[in-house]
Order: C-alpha cells, then structure tokens, then sequence
C-alpha cells in the first residue's frame, strides 16, 4: 500500500532546531496517511512504516489527524480493519493515535499500566490477530512509567503495595530483579527490559505463535521519550 503524496510538507510556525529537524525530513513524511479498509490487506513492513511516518509527523509538529471526518465515520459503521495493535501504558500522556498520528480505525489500542498482560489483554490482542488479521503488534513502553518504577521501589525497598497496584507490581519484579542495576538509569533500563519481555511473551503465546512462526505477524517492543515525543524501536 503506498501513501498519498497529498497533503506534503507545508510551512510551520515552529522555531529553531525544530524548524530544521521538520524540514530535514522527506515530504512522504507528512502526508496524508490513507486508511486501511480491509483486514489483512497492509503487510508488517507496511504498518511499521506508516507508524513511523506518523511519530516523525507528531514529534515535529505536524500531526494530522487523519480520519476523523463523517466519511470515515460511517466508513466504519460496517466494520474495522486497523493495521497495526498497539499494547501501551494507562499513562494519560502517551495516546498511541496521537504519538502516531492516526485516526479512526487505523490502530487496534489496548492499555494497561505498564503493559500488563493479563487474560483480558491477552483476549484483546487475540481478538486483533486472529478476526482483524492486524499484521504488526508493539509494545510500547515510556519514559518516567509509574508502574515499572514503582515496581524498581519494590524491589530496593522489599514492600509491595497492597491491593490491586500490587498486582501490576508483582508482574513487572521479575523483569526488574533481571535487569542489570548497573546503568546511568536503572528505571529506564527497565522500562526498556519490560518492553522486550512482554514483547517476547506475545510472540510465545499459543493464540499467537502460529502466526508469528508463519510471517503474518510481527511483535516488536518501543519506547515513547516524553521529552521529544519520539518512539524508540527496541
């Protein structure tokens, strides 16, 4: 599926670095994305690039909001075929539509503190893979996640929280005892690390092996930088 070139890349009221780090990129950055409208039809190769259009276009300020209008309104009201899963955080500062730049229908979005996986998330991305034939799943993780450093406080301090925030703890200490504490910023390591291992879990998972084994779906892990909106591909 190849982009539209409508939409190339227009003039900006940013200033400074950020004027040259927009205009350094190709214009095919910022056009305007088309939608996908049938499942299975965008490959992984595909999905990935237009993610990755679509954060070059938020980090600098050129985000388009694409697909929000009444005709892909009720476009939508005959069914979905989003070409990519994305499994974030709850964090409020980090919506996928917004860190890539898509609209609705584009990406199939579950969130859970820390990434989380549980039996409804689990549920959740089968769901995608097997009945929307969502080629690419990513696991993205941020910068500063309360949960995995909360998780880091308990490792240090030996105290789990109660209740349910305990739960979510107790999920990610395994990923933080296996972590290295030999770093500049342990917490960020392990937000790295607990991106890889969920990652690696999914693709180990027996809902979805089959299809990861055969090329019909790629799981890869990412990291959201608060601070310059750009996505890491871990």
């Amino acid at each position: 599926m190849s982009l539209s070139r409508r939409g190339a890349l227009r003039a900006s009221l940013l200033g400074g670095a950020s004027v040259a780090a927009a205009t350094a990129l190709p214009a095919s950055a910022f056009a305007e994305p088309v939608p996908v409208t049938e499942p299975g039809s965008v490959d992984a190769d595909t999905a990935m690039r237009l993610l990755r259009r679509g954060n070059r276009r938020w980090r600098t300020f050129h985000s388009r909001h694409p697909h929000e209008g009444r005709a892909r309104r009720a476009e939508l009201t005959g069914g979905q075929a989003p070409f990519a899963t994305v499994l974030g955080c709850a964090d409020s500062r980090v919506p996928p539509e917004l860190v890539f730049d898509q609209g609705l229908g584009d990406v199939f979005t579950i969130r859970s503190a820390g990434e989380v996986l549980d039996e409804s998330v689990l549920g959740s991305i089968s769901y995608a893979a097997e009945h929307l034939e969502v080629p690419l799943i990513v696991v993205l993780g941020h910068s500063s996640c309360g949960a995995v450093t909360a998780a880091v406080e308990a490792h240090r301090t030996g105290e789990v929280p109660h209740g349910h925030i305990g739960y979510l703890v107790e999920e990610i200490l395994p990923v933080v005892e296996s972590t290295p504490d030999d770093g500049e910023d342990f917490v960020d390591d392990c937000i790295r690390a607990n991106a890889r291992h969920v990652a690696e879990t999914l693709r180990q998972d027996a809902d979805l092996r089959d299809r990861v084994e055969s090329g019909r779906l790629e799981i890869v892990a990412a990291r959201y930088d608060l601070e310059d909106s750009a996505v890491t591909w871990l």
